[in-house]
């Protein structure tokens, strides 16, 4: 039997800024040949927070839509990406009891209170600022999301480079703190194809990036970002280029919280 072919980061039009109804990205999975797929949208925050995730009076709307696609027959988890904002930590914990999640993603957007740095809002800043600096601000706040020990798994780890704005030199100063961190928290990464469709033109975290985490030991999947059906497994077969030329021959699903490791 086959490795199941996964794509666990897809949004829904709760997030308001995401299209397509979930039956549809499971037809779209059905046909990219994927096995299984999870929804996984912004969480809600106990007030309004912005504008781009659900309100907590969706979330069980979120959980009927989810349980409306499950109703095809096809195998889809539930999950949830949960933006990391100092100051929100019991939040996390209380949102994680109100529903049977198979996985929580940890993620970073905001680096400074209200800026969230993959906002083509705040573009300007990118040349207010040092982009060290700007750089230097999101892996601390990222580091962390993962030393909170909340989540299961974290998403598009370079993220600050969506607009193309990278420092100059070798990354991986920034990338070896991190992957420390990963390593000695146990949490999984995502390689996350999103990057190809932005400015960046390439995929969340950069080859270096991954090259250390596979060194480290740390564990990793494959997602999409989709925000629309046909966005459902973009990118995959560089991304698992990618994987394998770092040395990974395993990826990770999720059941009920629990990581199990199969065949890339």
């Amino acid at each position: 039997m086959s490795a199941p072919r996964t794509d666990y980061h897809i949004h829904t039009t709760l997030c308001h800024h995401a299209v397509g109804d979930p039956i549809e990205y499971v037809e779209a999975a059905r046909r990219a040949g994927l096995t299984e797929i999870g929804f996984a949208d912004h969480n809600p925050m106990p007030q309004q927070f912005d504008a781009w995730r659900m309100s907590i009076d969706d979330l069980p709307r979120y959980l009927d839509m989810v349980q409306g696609a499950r109703s095809t027959g096809f195998s889809v988890r539930l999950g949830l990406e949960c933006d990391f904002v100092a100051g929100y930590e019991s939040w996390i914990e209380e949102l994680a009891g109100k529903a049977p999640w198979d996985y929580l993603i940890g993620s970073v957007h905001y680096i400074a209170p209200g800026w969230d740095v993959d906002n083509p809002k705040y573009l300007a800043r990118f040349k207010q600022y040092p982009v060290e600096e700007i750089w230097a601000l999101y892996w601390k706040q990222y580091i962390r999301c993962i030393e909170s020990r909340l989540f299961d798994f974290v998403a598009h780890p370079d993220l600050a480079k969506k607009f193309g704005y990278r420092p100059a030199g070798d990354l991986r100063r920034y990338y070896e703190p991190v992957v420390e961190s990963l390593a000695e928290n146990d949490v999984a990464f995502e390689i996350n194809t999103a990057g190809l469709r932005k400015e960046a033109q390439e995929i969340y975290p950069a080859a270096g990036f991954v090259e250390l985490a596979k060194q480290a030991g740390v564990p990793m999947l494959i997602n999409s970002d989709a925000h629309a059906p046909e966005e459902v497994a973009y990118g995959f077969e560089p991304a698992r280029d990618l994987a394998r030329r770092a040395g990974y021959s395993k990826v990770c699903r999720f059941e009920q919280r629990q990581r199990i490791e199969v065949s890339l």
